[in-house]
């Protein structure tokens, strides 16, 4: 048989049939009886291991009350759409192929370098295209203005039901997988930042969400008293992520007895400390502080990590003696925790996304579900008895 004849492999169609019976109200079973199918079929087709025949396509819409193309779509690629850039191409990928992410944030179509997600998902992240160059009549490669020319791999609609978080907590990356399992249609995607830049990146309309975790020492509120300040006017949802506990992470065996933040003074004790704006960072600063200790005491303060994962992996490989980070990230390093204070990590979502974007709606469920929970939990150091509580930016103490 020739290739123009082969079966169409299943990941490309556009399979929305669960979509569609969940909407109706309707079990598989019950789906499966209107459609005169097993229910084992019904569960095969929505998982994309059987693609149906025309007559049980067929039979599935009627039963629906829609049309075959609203269930089971072929999906293109191959279409070029112009994005804006969101930073800048590192050197000489002008004149090669780039792989980026894309997502439609409100009216805006925003293009990053997968490689920006950083050494190790720039190798199991997917693509959702590939820059092409526009070519100058000099020769040159022409990115004016920071717009950029994407020829994509994957269809249009798929990309823009694409969730973009920024934030720096490494169980995002769970709770996208989680989303996937249940809602096939939705992707999560974390750009990682601290909690400052986050917020920033929210304000400036390149995400859909942001993650932070800044502990007011003054008040005892988490995130709250900040975003009263730097989000006036804006209508937002707080919604509650997790509590996790943050500290000290040292090499397994602690060999250099470190027992707090005193011990960062220590001329033998070498830190690997976050950026600028991390919330890691933030209570490394007011800790010193309060100890009496100026940063510049501190060897190793000005080299700085990305990540709470970043920060582990270089103690485990002993290139620092001690980080601020989570107990999950020492723990997935096999390295010892000194816990300083437990944080709320809070998602903060403006309304406007909330009403148009329905895959947030599918990330909160998705957070709530004990599934989720019960695996978040055994990562170690999250507590997830608040998660799902909508906080708001009222008067002191509410939420």
């Amino acid at each position: 048989m020739g290739e123009k004849h082969r079966a169409e492999p299943a990941e490309n169609i556009e399979n929305r049939l669960r979509e569609h019976r969940t909407a109706k109200g309707f079990s598989q079973g019950e789906l499966a009886r209107l459609a005169g199918v097993t229910r084992q079929a019904i569960y095969a087709i929505e998982n994309n291991q059987y693609l149906p025949t025309t007559a049980v396509a067929l039979r599935l819409a009627g039963a629906l009350g829609c049309r075959v193309e609203d269930l089971f779509n072929l999906i293109s690629a191959g279409e070029t759409i112009e994005g804006e850039l969101l930073g800048a191409m590192s050197r000489g990928d002008d004149l090669k192929p780039v792989r980026v992410k894309m997502a439609k944030v409100g009216e805006r179509m925003l293009v990053r370098p997968v490689s920006t997600l950083g050494e190790v998902l720039n190798f199991t992240v997917a693509a959702d295209g590939i820059v092409v160059p526009q070519v100058r009549p000099s020769g040159q490669p022409d990115h004016r203005r920071g717009w950029v020319q994407v020829r994509l791999l994957r269809d249009r609609r798929v990309i823009e039901r694409e969730v973009v978080v920024a934030g720096c907590d490494p169980a995002m990356f769970l709770a996208g997988e989680h989303v996937r399992r249940r809602h096939e249609e939705v992707s999560v995607v974390e750009w990682t930042m601290g909690s400052v830049a986050a917020l920033e990146a929210l304000k400036r309309g390149e995400v859909h969400l942001a993650g932070l975790h800044l502990h007011d020492a003054k008040t005892g509120e988490s995130n709250l008293p900040y975003l009263r300040r730097h989000l006036r006017g804006q209508a937002v949802k707080i919604v509650t992520f997790a509590t996790w506990e943050q500290g000290l992470m040292v090499r397994s065996g602690n060999p250099k007895s470190i027992r707090g933040i005193e011990d960062l003074g220590r001329k033998d004790v070498l830190l690997m400390n976050r950026e600028a704006g991390a919330g890691a960072r933030i209570l490394l600063d007011r800790l010193l502080a309060a100890a009496g200790i100026p940063p510049g005491r501190v060897p190793g303060y000005g080299r700085t990590a990305t990540s709470h994962l970043e920060v582990a992996r270089m103690i485990a490989q002993g290139q620092a003696d001690a980080g601020i980070g989570v107990r999950a990230a020492a723990r997935l390093f096999g390295l010892d925790f000194i816990p300083l204070q437990e944080e709320r990590y809070d998602l903060v979502i403006p309304t406007a996304h909330l009403n148009t974007h329905p895959g947030l709606a599918m990330l909160l469920d998705t957070i709530v579900s004990r599934p989720f929970r019960t695996e978040v939990e055994a990562l170690g150091g999250y507590a997830t008895r608040e998660t799902g509580k909508i906080r708001t930016l009222g008067v002191k103490g509410e939420g």
